[in-house]
């Protein structure tokens, strides 16, 4: 399903309680930024890897983005180094970030009908908190922000789900994600994930990796009512 079907309930056989939002690519627009500070990162260590192969990375945890991208020896030598880098370059790119729009009246409509709604991102707090700010939103909007320090294992593992889950007091969730990454973790947490497409993967992979729905963005869940 795409942005010009209509944003219908999911059927997750039980009544579901709480909303588990990603946050990079899902309700800012910091995809690509991603990407290009991890690409410059590379670039500092005479590492070159295809712009593609970073970008389809983004959104599973940086501790395992370098060993996916260009494979356990670089890993195992500049691992912790080039995470280092691409943090510095990310915040250097920070004002470049926007907020993707109908995030406000989302969350206000899935409060309003009495869901829980909480953060989930892979990112680090830091990267969270400036997420929010662009957003013009507070943590206290959330029942739970957690991010990547607050877990061992990052996506595509349920950890982060599950931690937003349990700080916010739910036990029957639905995701919010833009990557395949977000599908698979919400599978190993046993939650549905609505996809949108604001990360830059398409319908048909989105819809292949598991997807109970994908959508143009959470701007068209926001117009067309929608509540799982």
């Amino acid at each position: 399903m795409d942005g010009s079907d209509t944003a219908s309930p999911i059927d997750t056989g039980t009544t579901v309680d709480t909303v588990l939002l990603d946050v990079d690519g899902t309700l800012v627009d910091s995809t690509y930024l991603h990407a290009l500070a991890w690409m410059r990162a590379f670039a500092a260590h005479d590492l070159v890897p295809s712009w593609w192969r970073v970008h389809r990375t983004v959104g599973m945890g940086g501790d395992l983005l370098v060993g996916e991208v260009c494979g356990d020896d670089v890993e195992e030598r500049l691992g912790d180094t080039l995470r280092t880098e691409w943090a510095d370059r990310y915040r250097e790119l920070l004002p470049e970030v926007r907020p993707l729009p109908g995030v406000r009246e989302l969350v206000d409509r899935l409060t309003g009908r009495g869901l829980t709604v909480a953060l989930a991102s892979s990112g680090a707090a830091e990267f969270t908190d400036a997420a929010l700010d662009v957003l013009g939103l507070s943590r206290d909007a959330f029942a739970a922000v957690t991010s990547a320090e607050d877990v061992d294992n990052s996506k595509p593992e349920p950890d982060i789900l599950a931690t937003a889950l349990r700080r916010a007091g739910g036990r029957a969730p639905v995701v919010i994600g833009d990557t395949v990454w977000d599908i698979e973790s919400a599978r190993r947490l046993r939650a549905e994930c609505v996809a949108v497409r604001t990360g830059g993967f398409g319908e048909a992979e989105l819809l292949d990796a598991g997807a109970a729905m994908v959508v143009d963005s959470v701007e068209v869940l926001a117009q067309r009512g929608w509540a799982p």
